[in-house]
């Protein structure tokens, strides 16, 4: 019964440390690891997107060739943007010294974020960027104030823009009264669209956290019904053992 009960809540740790990000209210960005179609849409989305600035330094390329089933020349062709080989890790382009003087620091590796963060904190800063004119890149992020990433994804998204619930101007320094609202026609997706390019960017982020979990969850489920299938013999082997006894 202990083994089963270990078993279970082994199962059940990735949701947990899922919900642990932080930073107020997150939005439910329904990560679904197993869904190979969001994946590859998501790694062709972040090496676009986001490898300028940013790295996954604990994954190769042709680890992800063969886990989401894409062919290594078409890895080739559209994911790697600076001649390196199929066998080598997912590493930026950006020198350390233009990190510095872009952005105040170099980018951070984003092998691990989605374990650190959560899956919901990815999504929802992807979503949470408004115009701020004070500024240096022109815009803020309600999740985490001050960032020093831009929005990197404005074509696609229009910047949104700060406002009261109740529809007035709002001030970035009354976050629970303000939602963000982007203006009709600003980016080049619809809201749903938008939403689409974030979940499966922070899809491939989540699984680049951990490459091996859609085999162990499918692992899982066999070893579930393993220790049930165990657990009744172990229980029948018991009532006929003790059946004199009683």
């Amino acid at each position: 019964m202990r083994v089963l009960v270990l078993a279970m809540a082994l199962m059940v740790a990735p949701v947990a440390a899922n919900a642990a990000g932080g930073g107020g209210e997150l939005m439910d960005a329904n990560v679904d690891v197993h869904d190979r179609q969001s994946l590859q849409r998501g790694a062709k989305l972040f090496a676009n997107y986001c490898m300028g600035c940013h790295s996954l330094k604990y994954l190769r390329y042709n680890r992800v060739a063969q886990d989401l089933n894409i062919p290594e020349d078409v890895v080739e062709q559209y994911l790697i943007w600076d001649g390196s080989k199929i066998q080598s890790t997912m590493t930026n382009v950006m020198r350390d010294g233009d990190a510095q003087d872009w952005f105040g620091k170099a980018p951070p590796d984003l092998s691990l974020t989605a374990r650190a963060k959560g899956s919901n904190w990815i999504y929802t800063y992807l979503n949470s960027y408004y115009r701020d004119p004070d500024q240096p890149t022109g815009v803020n992020n309600l999740l985490l104030k001050g960032t020093s990433m831009p929005h990197v994804l404005w074509r696609q998204q229009g910047i949104p823009e700060l406002v009261h619930k109740d529809g007035e101007g709002g001030s970035e320094s009354d976050q629970e009264a303000t939602k963000l609202k982007v203006p009709e026609g600003a980016g080049t997706l619809s809201s749903s669209e938008y939403h689409r390019m974030t979940r499966d960017i922070t899809n491939f982020l989540t699984y680049a956290s951990e490459p091996i979990r859609p085999a162990r969850e499918r692992m899982g489920v066999w070893v579930i019904l393993f220790l049930l299938v165990f657990l009744g013999v172990a229980y029948l082997l018991k009532r006929e053992y003790w059946k004199d006894v009683h």
